[in-house]
């Protein structure tokens, strides 16, 4: 009979964090998982775990998946961990996790600390719709490709960076999105030198230019979505289609704003419909 894998979470930082779950589960299964078995065994010591550890990264994940499941497919719970936060948020274990269910395995999250949510909560911009957009590209021309993509998106984008690329990222931003587009810096979130804040992302180029400390660590951005501009052009395309449907049907009208604005005759058509039902 196949056992279970559980996904465990573990602290980003302050070890209390950790949840009297994560240390049961840790202390109940076989084996654990782990993304770095000499970072994780240090974490076990200290919750005194002596459950044995086996590493499960970037460079063997793929090679272990058929060890790994076989363990669980006679019976053996297993664990996965990451370094620190949640796995799979932007660490190894998609693999692992997909081949389980591939062959019947249930799959169990155990939550607790994740960057991505922690900084989200506590930097005071909108959390109603937001994505995870992880690393940027370490190299500047498809950096500055992907923010080009994103840029009017009206979601809250949230982003981790790597410290030594912070200062360069968030020029790039603030040349793509516009020096006034609000932005929660989150570093070393629940560590010693902890530092929330929020401000403009010109702001934060200065910020991080005039202070070195910020640019090691951990380090979280959230990025507040395009919201006043795309307000503004839905706000002139319910104008314009308003006025045409006074005399057009809903497809001509569709058509003509279409035409008129270069938007796409599908949302356009999509819009007018709803104006016509309010």
């Amino acid at each position: 009979m196949s056992a279970q894998l559980f996904v465990v979470a573990t602290p980003i930082g302050h070890l209390d964090d950790m949840t009297f779950r994560a240390i049961e589960t840790l202390k109940s299964v076989s084996i654990i998982a782990a993304e770095d078995t000499r970072t994780s065994a240090q974490l076990l010591k200290h919750f005194n775990i002596s459950t044995p550890l086996t590493a499960c990264h970037d460079h063997n994940e793929s090679n272990k998946i058929d060890v790994l499941v076989q363990r669980l497919l006679k019976g053996e719970n297993m664990a996965l961990i990451s370094d620190a936060g949640t796995p799979l948020i932007s660490d190894p274990g998609f693999k692992l996790v997909r081949a389980a269910q591939e062959h019947g395995i249930r799959v169990i999250p155990v939550p607790g600390a994740c960057a991505a949510i922690a900084a989200l909560s506590s930097v005071g911009l909108p959390s109603d719709r937001f994505s995870f957009e992880g690393f940027l590209s370490s190299k500047a021309s498809q950096r500055l490709l992907q923010l080009e993509k994103l840029k009017d998106e009206t979601q809250t984008l949230i982003f981790y960076e790597a410290p030594h690329r912070i200062l360069e990222c968030v020029k790039n931003m603030a040349e793509v999105f516009g020096a006034d587009r609000p932005v929660g810096f989150a570093r070393e979130i629940t560590k010693t030198f902890e530092t929330i804040r929020k401000m403009t992302l010109g702001e934060l180029v200065q910020f991080i230019e005039s202070d070195h400390n910020q640019q090691k660590g951990e380090i979280v951005l959230v990025v507040g979505g395009a919201t006043q501009e795309k307000d503004m052009e839905q706000e002139k395309l319910d104008q314009l289609l308003t006025r045409l449907l006074q005399d057009l049907s809903v497809k001509a009208a569709s058509q003509l704003a279409a035409d008129l604005t270069g938007i796409k005759k599908k949302v356009a058509y999509q819009r007018a419909l709803e104006l016509t039902d309010k």
